[in-house]
Order: structure tokens, then sequence, then C-alpha cells
């Protein structure tokens, strides 16, 4: 799956799903997507990710105290 990160607009490339779809993890495993070599493999905060379209992502991903 890519994101966005919000500070410079590039893709990421998310590499651990189950930490994105955790709300109790703040961070994920992803690398930046852009240029012509696959850089390795960083921690990002999911605070600093969005959709491509712009959209945040859902809250019960990010909000451990989230109830549906």
């Amino acid at each position: 799956m890519f994101l966005k990160h919000k500070t410079n607009g590039d893709l990421v490339e998310v590499l651990d799903m189950t930490a994105l779809f955790d709300p109790s993890q703040a961070h994920l495993k992803a690398r930046f997507h852009a240029g012509e070599e696959m850089p390795e493999a960083d921690d990002f905060a999911k605070a600093d990710l969005l959709f491509p379209s712009g959209e945040a992502m859902p809250r019960c991903w990010v909000d451990r105290n989230y109830k549906a």
C-alpha cells in the first residue's frame, strides 16, 4: 500500500501492514518510493502519513481509544 508523506508529498510504500492497522502502534516500517534507487526501510510516524488523495487515515487505525 502507498501513502503520502505530509511534509514533502512523496509516496511512501508501507512494508508493515499489521502496524498500519494497529492503533496502538504510532510508527510503522516503510520506505520512500521516489527516485531511481529503492531506499532502505525506515520507521515512519503514522501522524506524518496521509492517503495519496490527501485524506487522513481512518481514526480506528491511529486512535487506540476510538470506539465505533
